[in-house]
């Protein structure tokens, strides 16, 4: 294995939001690629609880999309009064505008994925740390064979506050869970580079909380 390529990928694969083509569409196989890849992630007891909703149609899509700006544009209103003057700090207003973006063109994407799961979380965190760990892996699966591929996509959260809308919208059950809304196109850049993150040694620990690794 052909470790500088697989550590590009693992440190590369960015949330993408600005740069994502709205223009092109995404072929039907290439998803089927990339959705039988999150398939191979680790499933707890092997139940292959998972279950993945793809979203092509414009009219679903729109009504999808209400819901994500109802929440998303109150989120970004609160946070922004929350921050204060920090929200005119380069770092802080890239990261406004870039999700601020996504709110005003998330029903311009070409394809919607929603990750959703068998039953629902129990509020016990053993019990949920197992049951959501049934999904995350074969999420990060898919968004990783998406990057390989030249497509982007982000894990989205907005719409879960009108989660049992959407499930009207969608005819999802009610014993299934909704994890997400991945929005999922080309990216209108062919790389990306590694992102900013706090050392090593400030997160990772020996033995013990706080001890140096």
């Amino acid at each position: 294995m052909d470790t500088s390529v697989t550590d590009h990928l693992l440190g590369t694969t960015r949330s993408v939001r600005r740069k994502l083509d709205l223009s092109r569409p995404v072929e039907p196989e290439v998803l089927e690629e990339c959705l039988r890849l999150a398939l191979q992630a680790p499933t707890p007891g092997n139940q292959q609880a998972w279950r993945w909703l793809v979203v092509r149609d414009q009219a679903v899509k729109d009504r999808l999309a209400g819901l994500f700006r109802r929440v998303g544009k109150a989120y970004l209103e609160a946070n922004a009064a929350a921050l204060g003057e920090a929200i005119n700090e380069p770092s802080v207003a890239r990261a406004f505008a870039s999700g601020q973006h996504l709110i005003d063109v998330i029903d311009r994407v070409p394809v919607f994925v929603i990750p959703c799961l068998k039953g629902r979380p129990s509020g016990d965190n053993a019990t949920d740390a197992a049951f959501y760990g049934g999904i995350f892996p074969a999420v990060w699966n898919f968004q990783l064979a998406l990057r390989s591929r030249g497509l982007g996509s982000t894990l989205t959260t907005y719409h879960l506050t009108h989660e049992a809308e959407a499930a009207g919208i969608l005819g999802i059950p009610s014993d299934v869970t909704q994890v997400g809304l991945l929005p999922v196109a080309y990216t209108t850049v062919p790389d990306f580079k590694p992102a900013s993150r706090v050392p090593l040694s400030e997160v990772a620990y020996l033995d013990g909380w706080g001890n140096a690794l």
